[in-house]
């Protein structure tokens, strides 16, 4: 279903211990909006709600609502450090297109739910 990188694994783990919640997971969602129709968001949640999908990888735990995981198929969440900071993001071989910021996609019929381009 949905997978996690070592580096992202780490990163999470890391960032769990600072917040002072170790078990809490991490929770991939997909929503309407943004330029390309859906948009990607993630939470930090102590823990999984009725229906939701969780990933359990080296320690860490990704959740996922069954709306979201529609669109998930196969993708992966990666942590990657660029110049303007690092963050986690998601790779998704689901998306045909996607924006700039790579925070919105288009999985082939989402055009109802783009909006203008916010990534700026």
């Amino acid at each position: 279903m949905i997978t996690i990188t070592p580096e992202a694994v780490q990163q999470l783990k890391g960032f769990l211990v600072e917040q002072g919640s170790p078990e809490a997971g991490l929770r991939v969602f997909v929503a309407p909006g943004g330029c390309s129709g859906l948009q990607y968001g993630m939470t930090i949640e102590e823990s999984a709600e009725d229906g939701d999908e969780v990933i359990e990888t080296e320690g860490v735990r990704l959740l996922v609502d069954n709306f979201s995981a529609m669109y998930l198929q196969g993708a992966e969440v990666d942590y990657v450090n660029s110049l303007m900071g690092g963050g986690f993001t998601v790779h998704n071989p689901s998306a045909v297109s996607g924006c700039a910021c790579g925070h919105s996609f288009n999985t082939g019929g989402n055009e109802a739910t783009a909006q203008g381009c916010g990534c700026g």
